[in-house]
């Protein structure tokens, strides 16, 4: 394969030779018998494939065929009661899967509110932070009855922390992932890590399974629960970090999450520590100074991170991974809901940068917009959807916003992939030069996506946006 007249490095012009997977050459090249097929750039500039360093792969897979029941797409009471109604008449009696709720909606929604807006069909409707489903009364009744031992609240229908549970009462099959695979591969996206908590052998095989037949076309780190260090990796997929999820309403003991930190760190298995919250951020911080820390060890969102914490955390060493999608999609929420105290220190960048912590992006997807560019763009502009900046200390450049993007998936704070000689060629080619596309990142599209030196975006199926 030969890619004339791309910009590579923010403005060189060059072109690119790739053989077997790999780049081999860079210059002004010409064409030979063996290279295979050629693209003309006309200009645009080429960058490595992105990767996502924090997604919830089968949760996204799902979520693209549910309903969605929280902002952007539902903001009143009065839409979730019609997207509910809607869905019920086009699928009578059939589970409705609702996904993305928040209260600014209708409050603090439960089995008795639901069974007045669907009492003829089994319906569960997913918080936007993950962890909560809300069932109605026939749905409870389908899942729980003769199990007194069920975890969901009865008077509720609220269940925590139950994927794995609920998922072997219902019967439902996983979903496919090559919809969500090839939406990635639409934005470049040639690599994650999926960070889901519970992750664990069968999960592992079941991403095998999906690589091997073209379903799953992006490389893997696969974090999960104990227990995932038996799977044995494979080129493209690897078992990455123990995830400890952490609720503040609901900590576990410190000594004992001490303990497994520390067991994981006896096997070379780094920890992946959820912090949504100061408290949440703290007692992570606590349970490394017991255990100790790890090469690789990293905090999940440290969402509010005010600066007495910071000198803590590069005490330890751990990478951040934050998503600055967030301050777009969920800052005019967090301008009402989070204490003004810790508003300036929400979902921070620059910060981190400047007390020496290593930090990496991601979308969180589907928690969060599964859009890179997007996640790029609200790092720029640290914009909420209605327009007021929030912390704009915090702001990256264009080029550091890309490059949260651009760290090796075992490395992801570490120096931004390039294309260079001996790279592989997982490569994303965008539709304008880097000078356009600088000025306004959430507008790029990419035009091909390639992945060891193959063309994989487009293909059957067209764009997505």
């Amino acid at each position: 394969m030969l890619i004339r007249n791309a910009e590579i490095d923010f403005g060189r012009r060059c072109d690119v030779r790739i053989a077997n997977g790999i780049v081999i050459e860079i210059g002004d090249l010409p064409a030979r018998p063996g290279d295979g097929g050629e693209i003309d750039a006309g200009g645009a500039a080429l960058l490595p494939g992105l990767h996502d360093h924090h997604v919830h792969l089968l949760a996204f897979a799902a979520a693209r065929n549910s309903l969605q029941c929280g902002p952007p797409f539902v903001t009143t009471e009065q839409q979730l009661k019609a997207a509910l109604t809607s869905r019920l008449a086009a699928q009578p009696g059939q589970w409705i899967r609702g996904v993305g709720y928040h209260e600014s909606v209708a409050g603090d929604i439960d089995r008795h509110w639901l069974d007045k807006v669907a009492l003829c069909a089994p319906v569960r409707v997913q918080h936007r932070g993950g962890r909560l489903w809300i069932l109605n009364s026939l749905a409870l009744d389908l899942v729980a009855a003769g199990d007194p031992a069920s975890p969901i609240e009865r008077n509720t229908g609220r269940l925590y922390d139950g994927d794995a549970w609920l998922r072997g009462r219902t019967g439902l099959m996983r979903p496919s992932l090559r919809a969500a695979s090839r939406f990635l591969l639409s934005r470049g996206v040639t690599g994650i890590t999926d960070a889901t908590p519970g992750n664990g052998v069968a999960e592992f095989d079941l991403f095998r399974g999906a690589q091997s037949d073209g379903d799953l076309a992006q490389d893997v780190l696969m974090m999960g629960a104990a227990g995932l260090e038996a799977a044995t990796g494979s080129p493209g997929l690897g078992v990455a970090h123990r995830k400890i999820h952490l609720r503040e309403a609901a900590l576990p003991d410190l000594a004992e999450t001490a303990a497994e930190i520390a067991r994981c760190h006896s096997l070379d298995r780094p920890v992946a520590i959820h912090c949504v919250t100061l408290t949440e951020l703290l007692f992570a911080l606590g349970a490394l100074d017991e255990a100790g820390s790890h090469p690789g060890d990293r905090i999940e969102h440290a969402a509010v991170a005010p600066p007495e914490t910071l000198p803590l955390i590069a005490a330890h060493g751990p990478t951040v991974v934050t998503q600055p999608n967030f301050i777009a999609e969920r800052g005019d929420a967090y301008r009402t809901e989070v204490d003004p105290a810790d508003r300036p220190w929400l979902y921070r960048l620059r910060g981190f940068r400047e007390a020496g912590i290593g930090l990496a992006g991601s979308t969180d997807a589907p928690f969060g917009d599964a859009d890179p560019w997007k996640a790029m763009a609200a790092a720029v502009d640290r914009r909420t959807a209605g327009g007021v900046v929030m912390g704009s200390d915090e702001a990256l450049t264009p080029e550091e916003s890309l490059g949260l993007f651009l760290g090796a998936l075992p490395d992801p704070a570490g120096p931004p992939r390039r294309i260079a000689v001996g790279a592989p060629a997982d490569l994303c080619l965008i539709d304008r030069p880097w000078a356009k596309a600088r000025d306004s990142l959430a507008d790029v599209a990419v035009a091909k996506t390639l992945k060891a030196g193959k063309i994989v975006w487009p293909g059957e199926g067209g764009a997505q946006r």
